[in-house]
């Protein structure tokens, strides 16, 4: 029997070590394109005052590149230690992006970063420009290929399972890379990464201003990453628009938790603005909506449904009655049946098989369900609304319009000369540098646990993919990753807040550091 406590654990581990990673994520993806455009306005210009910003800001790169590792490679090792069903069942797919990720673009990205700290009196502008640049793509270039494991995750296409092997198995690498889902997914996930670095390195700007110290750096440093920002911003808006028609697409109970629709609305749906979600009734308490707005936003179009979570429950009974005659004819062959009648009935049913799967949970026997049993595991086949609705609104809330606001208003005001001027502003502009972060964590938040009760959509249930540990095990490496997670927090932002203050006039001892100095 599945220890429901156990199980839960492990996904509280895996997701608190998951968003302390995440923390420094979004700054890497993004401030290392940033430092090489400010390198290469110095190799055009050859304005000192650039090659300054780029050494300070690579800097704070350096910094949180080495926490970032430091807290994402336990990630790896969690999936055999916590998850050794789910390495199994889909560690042919899932495995091959991870393995490249670490060889080809962690690799790439660990060894140039090395030679961006030590070749500014090794290289010339030019082959340091290179380096820089071939920094910044190894960042996305891992980021990517994580993407990739995760988008297959939402959207499991391009594999076949093995009744013999009890896996899952590739049949189309190329299709796995250039799923829509997964490329979609990167290209919002890097655009939100690059509004946050942008609105970090803005907010370290503004927080110079207002000391009145190095103005011309400042004033530079936020040009740049005004404008890398104001393009970030647009590309986030524009994946995300992508990203929420895909999931229209393909996970249909995420889109109707997100948006707390319980109904199917006729086209064009409603958008509720704000909604009390009441889970058990399967209900709205209450709601504001805008007529039409999530027909024209979930489906782009005026004359498709949105279909609301009641309809999925019972469209998922439906799958469930027919993943446990899928799941009845796998233990069959399992025990030595070979009659070819059953292979071929086991493939009629089989793309129901992880719904049937869901019944080892919430049937005394799986195999031979109560029609009350596969009720209940439907009810339970779609996520938690109050968790994905409210998930949604604060990333789409504080990456959408506060990000919107606060760097059009930087924008308007830089445009005007007025912006070091504006002590309140730039004071806002300081304390808003945690808000793209939180955005980031929430829009996770909302991907993974808009997923469940699936660790990979509509194939493997979550409490199937776990090891087998006791309580006590996982319990206590929770307590012990949460205790060192939390100290490189605390150092990260210990050596953050140590080098901002010190200022531009001391980048060179991270150099002096690493090559000895000049």
């Amino acid at each position: 029997m599945i220890s429901q406590a156990m199980v839960e654990l492990s996904r509280w581990q895996f997701a608190a070590t998951s968003l302390y990673h995440f923390i420094f994520v979004p700054l890497t993806l993004g401030i290392s394109w940033l430092i090489f455009i400010m390198e290469l306005m110095y190799v055009r210009t050859g304005d000192v005052l650039y090659r300054d910003m780029t050494k300070f800001w690579g800097k704070l790169f350096g910094i949180n590149f080495a926490i970032g590792v430091a807290t994402g490679i336990t990630l790896e090792f969690e999936f055999g230690t916590n998850w050794s069903n789910y390495s199994h069942y889909v560690g042919d797919i899932f495995g091959a992006p991870l393995a490249i990720e670490g060889l080809l673009a962690f690799f790439l990205e660990s060894t140039f970063i090395g030679l961006f700290f030590t070749g500014w009196n090794r290289f010339s502008k030019k082959a340091h420009l290179a380096i820089t640049f071939l920094t910044a793509l190894g960042s996305n270039l891992s980021a990517m290929w994580i993407l990739i494991a995760n988008g297959w995750m939402q959207y499991p296409e391009f594999a076949v399972f093995s009744p013999e092997k009890m896996r899952m198995e590739m049949v189309d690498f190329f299709g796995l890379v250039f799923s829509p889902v997964a490329q979609v997914k990167f290209a919002h996930t890097v655009c939100a990464g690059y509004v946050t670095a942008s609105m970090f390195v803005i907010g370290v700007s503004a927080f110079m201003l207002l000391k009145k110290r190095h103005i011309d750096f400042a004033k530079r440093s936020m040009t740049v990453a005004l404008a890398f920002g104001f393009c970030a911003m647009a590309g986030s808006a524009l994946t995300g628009d992508l990203s929420a028609v895909g999931v229209t697409n393909h996970q249909p109970a995420k889109l109707a938790a997100m948006e707390a629709e319980y109904e199917t609305q006729e086209a064009p749906a409603s958008w509720s603005v704000f909604a009390i979600p009441n889970e058990e009734k399967m209900e709205n308490t209450f709601a504001i909506k805008v007529p039409w707005l999530l027909g024209i936003i979930a489906t782009h179009s005026l004359d498709k449904e949105v279909i609301g979570l009641r309809d999925i429950v019972a469209q998922n009974e439906e799958r469930i009655k027919n993943g446990a005659i899928a799941h009845q004819l796998l233990t069959k062959l399992r025990q030595g049946n070979n009659d070819p009648s059953v292979y071929e009935a086991f493939k009629q049913h089989e793309n129901d098989l992880g719904y049937g799967l869901l019944l080892v949970e919430h049937a005394a026997d799986p195999l031979n369900p109560t029609e009350a049993e596969i009720k209940t595991a439907a009810r339970n086949s779609v996520p938690s609304v109050w968790i994905s609705y409210f998930s949604f609104r604060l990333m789409l809330g504080l990456l959408g319009v506060a990000g919107i606001l606060v760097l059009g208003t930087a924008f308007f005001l830089w445009y005007k000369r007025d912006l070091e001027n504006r002590t309140l502003f730039l004071k806002c502009l300081l304390w808003a540098i945690p808000v793209p972060f939180l955005a980031c964590e929430f829009g996770w938040i909302l991907a993974e646990l808009g997923r469940q009760p699936w660790a990979i959509q509509g194939i493997l249930p979550t409490f199937m993919a776990t090891s087998s540990l006791s309580v006590v095990d996982v319990a206590l490496s929770l307590i012990c990753f949460i205790a060192i997670y939390t100290v490189f927090l605390i150092i990260e932002m210990y050596l953050m807040i140590k080098a901002i203050k010190k200022g531009p006039l001391e980048t060179s001892a991270l150099e002096s550091a690493f090559a000895g100095g000049k």
